[in-house]
């Protein structure tokens, strides 16, 4: 007789057959790279050749949609429908990986080249994202091979520019609302809280970089002849930065500060320790709000970054004023920061505190925004008590990534409650060299959506 303990038990065994390893190889073959030019007919064939033949062979209908926006490539829609009366699940994951950076990974590995090396899968788009896409769909597999159907209706999109930024992918739902229309988004991208702990979350942080610049004069001066007379905007720009955030980073500007780390927030977050990781580095004690928790700071508050910082010739200084200073910064923000009001919010207190010679230019990508579900939303407590049937441990409940997702697409224009379960963990390199994924991480993921989807099926069949 089918039954949940069996499904799961296939996910395992497809992991210890070697199966998911010879499958996650070829994913990773795909060159990938949408920050390159010239990678259209690798991000096709992605798509093509990998994704739709998988799908395929799981009963869905498969499409390919053209971009709305020209700078991104094409996406994959698989549909299985098995019911009217049943409730319908999207599924997301992206295609598309990071620059490969050959060179710089360690001897013996090639982005491009699934390696094992102990618990240890090297390979671009093993963590972020091929590997958990990968996963789920097949977790699909192993609940189909044991129940003969999955009980819910499922619709699954690949999309190929998500590390650029998803262009088009708003577009593509707005123009496309009931091909993509379901009742809830399951999909699974960044992090774990740690390698251990399974983890959920049901948004992610927004973000939005800019350039802050002063620009006084053509050229520079000698500072020996010049200096005392003629404004440095090196000095300038650094008052103007700590204007913005103090010297333990606590953010300055008002309507930065946002107003949703409500006490339901705060007691999901209790649970939650970053810092868990031993691979991570060690979290500074002094840094950032004093009167909140390590885990609201990156889960339930909002974070500047100076990412970079430059004036004259750091590589080759000289004895003069210069002329001109520019810093690159980021302001990653949660849910109860207005994002229409970043820049303008900045703007405003620059110039309240004398700083009108410093410009603001918002970089012309945007990033996504922030989003999340309540903390007692049923879809997140239902999936919350899966995963600990399943792993007999409760999962860390984040409100939101630290990081960022195309989120707000799925939430915003589909109108879906989202839940996200991450197969990676935070030591992964996704965006570095010497990317990897956890060979325990992804044997627990396997059986962890193997048994979420039979419990979605047992779900629906209960009504």
């Amino acid at each position: 007789m089918a039954s949940r303990d069996s499904a799961v038990k296939r996910a395992g065994d497809y992991f210890a057959s070697e199966g998911f390893v010879r499958d996650l190889s070829n994913l990773v073959s795909y060159r990938t790279e949408s920050q390159e030019d010239g990678r259209d007919k690798d991000l096709r064939a992605y798509l093509a050749d990998a994704m739709e033949p998988a799908l395929q062979a799981l009963g869905f209908q498969c499409e390919t949609f053209e971009n709305p926006d020209p700078s991104g490539g094409p996406f994959l829609l698989g549909v299985r429908h098995e019911g009217n009366t049943l409730p319908t699940i999207l599924i997301y994951g992206h295609g598309d990986v990071i620059r490969g950076q050959d060179g710089l990974w360690d001897d013996g590995l090639s982005p491009f080249t699934l390696t094992a090396r102990g618990e240890r899968y090297y390979g671009r788009g093993t963590a972020d994202n091929k590997g958990q896409h990968w996963i789920n769909l097949s977790a699909l597999r192993c609940v189909l091979e044991e129940r003969g159907s999955l009980g819910f209706n499922c619709k699954v999109i690949i999309e190929t520019g998500e590390e650029i930024g998803s262009p088009g992918l708003a577009a593509l739902f707005s123009r496309h609302p009931d091909a993509f229309a379901a009742d809830a988004l399951i999909a699974s991208d960044g992090p774990r809280l740690s390698a251990k702990r399974p983890t959920l979350f049901t948004g992610s942080r927004g973000a939005i970089n800019f350039d802050l610049t002063v620009n006084y004069r053509d050229g520079a001066h000698h500072s020996g002849n010049f200096g005392g007379l003629l404004k440095d905007p090196g000095i300038v720009l650094s008052h103007a930065i700590a204007s913005i955030a103090d010297a333990r980073g606590r953010i300055q500007v008002p309507e930065w500060r946002p107003d949703s780390l409500t006490p339901a927030v705060r007691a999901l977050l209790a649970e939650c320790d970053p810092g868990e990781s031993a691979s991570d580095p060690a979290i500074d004690a002094d840094w950032g709000e004093a009167d909140q928790s390590p885990a609201e700071r990156v889960f339930g508050w909002n974070s500047f970054a100076v990412l970079a910082f430059k004036t004259g010739l750091p590589e080759s200084p000289v004895n003069a004023i210069q002329g001109h200073a520019k810093a690159h910064c980021q302001l990653r923000y949660v849910v109860g920061t207005d994002p229409e009001d970043i820049i303008p919010a900045l703007r405003r207190h620059l110039d309240r505190n004398g700083f009108g010679d410093v410009t603001v230019t918002p970089q012309d990508r945007g990033f996504f925004k922030a989003t999340r579900l309540d903390p007692d939303n049923p879809w997140f407590r239902w999936a919350a008590e899966s995963l600990e049937r399943t792993t007999g441990a409760r999962p860390a409940m984040l409100p939101n990534l630290g990081g960022s997702l195309p989120n707000d697409t799925f939430s915003e224009i589909l109108g879906l409650p989202t839940i996200w379960v991450p197969h990676s963990y935070p030591g992964c390199s996704q965006h570095a060299p010497n990317e990897h994924l956890l060979a325990p991480v992804a044997e627990e993921g396997l059986r962890i959506m193997a048994g979420l989807f039979w419990d979605l099926g047992e779900r629906s069949r209960r009504g």
